[in-house]
């Protein structure tokens, strides 16, 4: 083999294993990233879910109160018409429903299915072998709850899978209940699935693509590789970690986006509904179910929960009010959780940047403020942007307790937060300082050059 080849070889070799390298990093990140964020929106779903049947129950079960504490035994019959004439009204989009049985398992009352009215359904079962009804009534006079079977879809004729909330009616001995077709969450997750496959499937095409162009490059470059080839090479390892970084931020983006549209307004749908129906009863002075009241609370729980996590996904004020907005709003959250004092000082001429840059500093911030959080206990915590002719800085420091900070860049298991910092900053060419000493306090500076970005 002539030198020149060998040459080619022995620099092509290390930059195809690196790659290899970085894209089986890569892909198992972005899997490990997908399948936490696929079981953060499945949970998320269903928890809105759950809420949203609680309420749809106990408006239900507020609605059948006058009529229900008429009686101390089984109502009249015209009592009984009336109850399961206002149940059988109650309708919440194209396959929302309630279904009454007795505690015999006997049908009376299912506006979707009429021919069932009547017929002795206890030993009814599925395709797997449960027995619904028996699973249901036996929910229902543990206390009442949630379970999961299937049923016909009424819009579809195909039986699916459902999530039932039932509750027992003891003095009249019923079962009522209610609930919601799971196919289109199964679909909602089955398309972010899809989503996250192809995010994976093209980030491999770009490094497979710079792997081919680096070895031409290398090919047609041969005895010509020197110092200076090094530095291209890290300036491309360089734009391939910002690429990786942009992917992973997009990513963040659209399951913020999903939660926000999707979730966050069927919560807001449910918890409109539920003042409402506190509305009419406080208009009609009637007294509010401690249960509806309870539901509400726990709605906007929820609501809160999601808005949350989208935020802590991709903070839309990022995007809409640039970084200062966002760096303030950052700074604001965490005193009011952690009961720190933060103090947010922001320059002028901070607020047009490049999406990089903005996201590489706003995660710094999110990083450092976690890790004083965590592990400073400060009573006060400094943040400031500062913009002039030179670039970008941005400073966190805090009067925490302070670190041992070689002690914890020798140990291979700690400061895995300081390393990513600096390595995002590094990757839009700016660099990271970090001053601490035990018991007086922590600095955190990252610059980004003008030109950056």
């Amino acid at each position: 083999m002539r030198l020149q080849s060998k040459l080619i070889l022995l620099a092509a070799l290390p930059l195809v294993l690196s790659l290899v390298l970085i894209a089986v990093a890569v892909r198992h990140q972005e899997r490990s990233l997908a399948a936490r964020e696929h079981e953060l929106v499945e949970q998320a779903y269903m928890a809105a879910r759950e809420a949203e049947l609680r309420h749809y129950v106990d408006l239900a079960r507020g609605a059948l109160a006058p009529l229900y504490d008429k009686f101390d035994g089984e109502p009249d019959p015209a009592t009984r018409a009336e109850a399961l004439r206002l149940l059988g009204s109650l309708e919440f989009g194209a396959d929302g429903y309630f279904f009454v049985y007795d505690l015999n398992g006997r049908s009376l009352m299912h506006p979707r299915q009429p021919e069932l009215v009547g017929s002795d359904l206890w030993n009814l079962r599925d395709d797997a072998g449960s027995a619904t009804i028996q699973q249901l009534i036996a929910k229902a006079r543990a206390g009442g709850g949630f379970i999961r079977y299937q049923w016909r879809k009424p819009s579809t004729d195909q039986r699916v899978a459902k999530l039932g909330y039932v509750i027992a009616l003891p003095k009249w001995g019923w079962m009522i209940g209610t609930g919601l077709y799971l196919d289109d969450i199964e679909g909602t997750l089955e398309a972010l699935d899809r989503q996250v496959v192809s995010h994976i499937e093209t980030t491999m095409w770009w490094i497979a693509g710079i792997a081919a162009l680096g070895i031409a490059l290398i090919s047609a470059s041969g005895l010509w590789l020197n110092l200076s080839e090094h530095r291209v090479a890290d300036a491309k390892l360089r734009l391939l970690a910002r690429q990786v970084v942009r992917s992973q931020e997009d990513e963040r983006a659209h399951l913020a986006r999903e939660l926000h549209d999707g979730t966050s307004q069927t919560l807001v749908s449910a918890k409109l509904l539920i003042e409402s129906a506190v509305d009419g009863l406080e208009r009609r002075q009637e007294p509010v179910p401690a249960g509806l009241q309870t539901a509400l609370l726990r709605l906007n729980d929820s609501l809160t929960e999601v808005r949350r996590i989208s935020h802590r996904l991709r903070p839309a004020m990022l995007d809409t009010l640039g970084l200062p907005a966002a760096l303030e709003q950052l700074g604001r959250e965490f005193g009011e959780a952690g009961g720190t004092r933060v103090v947010v000082a922001v320059d002028g001429g901070a607020e047009h940047l490049p999406d990089d840059v903005k996201t590489v500093l706003f995660r710094v911030a999110q990083e450092a403020l976690t890790n004083i959080g965590k592990h400073s206990a400060a009573r006060e915590v400094r943040l400031s942007l500062h913009a002039d002719a030179e670039g970008l800085r941005l400073t966190i420091a805090d009067d925490g307790r302070g670190f041992d900070l070689d002690a914890v860049q020798l140990d291979p298991n700690r400061g895995i937060g300081l390393r990513n910092m600096r390595e995002r900053v590094e990757a839009i060419g700016g660099g990271l300082v970090v001053v601490s000493t035990p018991g007086d306090g922590t600095l955190v500076e990252a610059r980004v050059l003008a030109q950056a970005g």
